[in-house]
């Protein structure tokens, strides 16, 4: 299966952080911190589809971490994990942004069912591993694009770009998201490698009638757009 998929794990338990990571592995690609600051900090700076944190952090805690997300507009789905089950505890999670609650212990099964379901409101998942904007087909688990059936061969970064592009369909994104999401924030490759990779993706679109799929807000960003009827 492709990873096109990031998760971000704040977990101090580094055996369940372990436990969790490895489960994971073979749906998405996830980074694991063991601080509260050190995940709001990550969440802040590189672009994920879903934010798993537990509670009682150091540094930081959980509930802390979400409102100071969500205060800074991101807007990262975030998956509690925690030992607390009262109602009053749920309820002080879902009011500072948390969009679901797992309460710890917890089976694997539930954990990727709760994963899941929060990737698929947000439109990054789909059952069968695909995802369909406008007139264009991305199977995640092939990296194959087809256009009304016909096949367009993207190399590596061509498509990572493109399925990040049709996960924010319709959304805004800067050449520096861009850059974090596919090469990494870390990376040595300097960030003007993204405009030589979307000049060649729009080249391979265009050539089969794509022409307008990607647009450049100069000075903005990027944004992959469809029309109103293809809108969630």
């Amino acid at each position: 299966m492709s990873k096109a998929i990031k998760i971000l794990l704040i977990e101090d338990d580094v055996n369940l952080a372990d436990n969790v990571v490895g489960f994971l592995q073979d749906f998405a690609d996830v980074n694991a911190v063991t601080d509260g600051l050190d995940g709001e900090f990550e969440a802040q700076e590189a672009p994920y589809d879903l934010i798993i944190s537990d509670l009682m952090l150091p540094g930081e805690n959980g509930l802390e971490v979400i409102k100071n997300l969500r205060d800074n507009d991101v807007e990262t789905p975030v998956l509690i994990l925690t030992a607390k089950t009262s109602l009053d505890d749920k309820i002080e999670g879902f009011n500072v942004g948390a969009d679901d609650y797992l309460t710890k212990p917890f089976h694997r099964e539930e954990l990727l069912v709760r994963v899941k379901a929060l990737l698929r409101r947000s439109g990054v998942y789909s059952e069968d591993n695909t995802l369909s904007v406008g007139d264009v087909m991305i199977n995640m688990e092939n990296r194959g694009v087809q256009v009304h059936g016909q096949p367009v061969k993207l190399v590596g970064k061509e498509f990572d770009i493109l399925t990040y592009l049709a996960q924010n369909k319709n959304i805004i994104v800067t050449r520096d998201q861009i850059f974090d999401r596919v090469w990494g924030i870390d990376s040595d490759t300097t960030i003007n490698v993204v405009n030589i990779y979307l000049n060649n993706l729009r080249r391979k679109l265009e050539a089969v009638g794509q022409d307008n799929l990607i647009k450049t807000l100069r000075n903005i960003g990027f944004i992959l757009e469809v029309e109103d009827a293809e809108r969630n």
